[in-house]
């Protein structure tokens, strides 16, 4: 038989995105913003008590799940989702995430803490902040295009037509 343990981490990631509080909050409680950026949700309840569900196929086969209950919600200011993640059935993680948006100098400021418990070493805090620093760019991304996109729009109705 397999030993269990557990290990636990915990980070803080810290980025300034040139867009607004309320564009940085957007794309976190509307689904069809999250899934730009984040895989897209089976289920998406974005208020306290809602849950947020969504699975994947690991790109050597098998099928991760993320299923997250939201426990706080400050508009524009703050969000707290605990979530557990597995993989095949079988549990790897639990965690508890907060998410503070403050402005900032020409955008807004995101803290993203993370506190995990891992499993039986099926998964490992470095691995965890890995992803969300790529998850949080792929968030940048999705607001910069959202800019572009802006801007285009805006540009088109100056045009002489």
């Amino acid at each position: 038989m397999k030993e269990k343990f557990v290990n636990h981490g915990t980070f803080v990631i810290e980025k300034t995105y040139p867009a607004s509080r309320e564009q940085v909050y957007e794309a976190m409680a509307d689904a069809e913003a999250k899934a730009r950026w984040f895989t897209k949700p089976e289920v998406f309840e974005f208020r306290v008590g809602g849950r947020e569900f969504s699975s994947g196929e690991a790109p050597d086969g098998g099928l991760f799940t993320f299923d997250a209950t939201y426990q706080e919600i400050v508009p524009l200011e703050r969000i707290v989702y605990t979530y557990v993640m597995d993989f095949n059935s079988v549990r790897f993680s639990v965690s508890i995430t907060t998410i503070e948006l403050a402005d900032a100098d020409g955008g807004t400021r995101l803290t993203f803490t993370e506190q995990g418990t891992f499993f039986d070493g099926l998964d490992a805090v470095e691995n965890r902040e890995y992803g969300s620093r790529e998850l949080l760019e792929l968030l940048g991304n999705s607001l910069a295009q959202s800019r572009e996109s802006v801007v285009a729009e805006d540009d088109a109705e100056l045009a002489p037509g």
